[in-house]
């Protein structure tokens, strides 16, 4: 096939003898049984196969076309470059034509694209094929997570009008530590102190906010101040956290198979951590019936537990864990289940993100039990530059604080 007859429909030489080269990388691969994880016979393959195709390309379009093959064989084709940009926190694919980036928490786009519908469909394919689900019909929706813990999440038609959706969320292998936090913006050096001394002192700890507001982050960040000499199990619905403590045991969830059959909830997973004899339990992020659990375990001698959840606001995070304790279907009333969650947890920290990208911790309320459940403390808040305590801590949370060398007034006095 000479490079003539690969573009004479009028497309740039290069885009055909790309499709050309990638049609027989796929037939050729096949038949010699090549391994799609040999990334350097694939190599091999793919330059002996434009130098077939399209011998009079110039050479750096032929390294450009041999790179694009590749990605596209081996790689994640069009996103490779996305991917290896530390900036980017998410990519969005919006079908075959749209590609948006969350960089510093800013939503923009990109000019890459896949040169089709069938391009996306099969890079989501090779993504997902490691991982043992399926993309079709019968299952247009996929959660799941990369081998270097990325989040994705992919949506085709019927249930998708716009394409195949492809969301990826970046996995920091690092992650943030709390001074870095303090160095972001995210929280002034006073509260990162309070939280240390209250983790330490093991309170009970809810990390509230919205979707992409850094609650994942913050937990990841804050699990720093976990005693390297407590055994703490980790619940998540994708592995997320990488607490750096010797004794953490990583427990997660997994969807029902193709069958219907195999899944294993969360909420399953905190009811058995419970049996596995932890000193603190850390749930990635509570959203349904194992919110009771969480409570049930917080109240039964877990205590410095931590967790994540979707709330608008701190008072609101005590709403949504009564409403989500209700959802276990365990005959409660509605009473017995506020008491829990007055008596259970300590603190909600809620973060939120600005305008302008910037994630910050906007709350911090404590939660103190009174006779018709829980009422709130607002003890920090910040809105825009202005931050400040506005109360210490009460008696019985100082008293944890103190024990462990601390001193609520010292820190609830500094400059913010």
């Amino acid at each position: 096939m000479s490079e003539s007859s690969v573009a004479g429909n009028g497309r740039p030489a290069r885009e055909s003898a790309t499709e050309a080269v990638r049609s027989l990388l796929i037939r050729r691969a096949a038949e010699a049984e090549l391994d799609t994880g040999d990334r350097a016979a694939i190599a091999d393959l793919v330059e002996r196969l434009v130098e077939e195709e399209a011998p009079l390309l110039a050479l750096d379009e032929r390294k450009r076309l041999i790179g694009e093959v590749l990605a596209g064989a081996v790689g994640l084709g069009p996103l490779e470059p996305l991917l290896s940009d530390p900036e980017i926190d998410e990519i969005m694919v919006n079908g075959h034509r749209s590609v948006y980036v969350e960089r510093e928490g800013r939503i923009e786009r990109t000019g890459i694209h896949f040169e089709s519908e069938e391009a996306l469909l099969h890079l989501i394919e090779r993504i997902l094929a490691p991982l043992g689900r399926r993309l079709d019909g019968s299952c247009p929706l996929v959660d799941a997570r990369l081998e270097d813990g990325s989040r994705i999440n992919c949506v085709i038609p019927p249930l998708s009008l716009s394409g195949p959706i492809l969301t990826i969320r970046r996995f920091r292998r690092h992650g943030f530590s709390p001074d870095e936090l303090v160095e972001n913006g995210t929280m002034p050096d006073s509260l990162r102190e309070f939280l240390k001394m209250c983790i330490v002192g093991c309170a009970n700890i809810v990390i509230s906010g919205g979707t992409g507001s850094g609650k994942t982050t913050t937990l990841n960040a804050l699990s720093e101040y976990l005693p390297a000499r407590e055994r703490v199990v980790t619940v998540e619905d994708t592995a997320e956290l990488k607490l750096r403590q010797p004794h953490v045991v990583r427990l997660e969830s997994r969807p029902a198979n193709h069958e219907g059959k195999g899944e294993v909830t969360i909420r399953t997973l905190v009811r058995n951590a419970l049996r596995m004899r932890p000193d603190r339990i850390v749930v990635g992020e509570v959203r349904g019936g194992e919110a009771l659990d969480m409570l049930q375990a917080m109240n039964t001698g877990h205590d410095g537990s931590l967790t994540t959840l979707h709330a608008n606001s701190a008072a609101d995070a005590i709403g949504r864990i009564e409403t989500m304790a209700l959802m276990a279907d365990v005959d409660l009333p509605h009473s017995a289940i506020r008491r829990q969650v007055a008596s259970a947890i300590d603190l909600v920290v809620h973060q939120s993100r600005d305008r302008d990208g910037l994630r910050r911790i906007s709350a911090v309320s404590e939660v103190e039990q009174i006779e018709e459940g829980a009422t709130m403390r607002d003890l920090y808040l910040a809105r825009g530059n202005d931050r400040r305590w506005l109360r210490d801590p009460s008696p019985a949370l100082a008293a944890r604080i103190e024990q462990v060398g601390g001193s609520t007034s010292s820190i609830t006095a500094a400059d913010t």
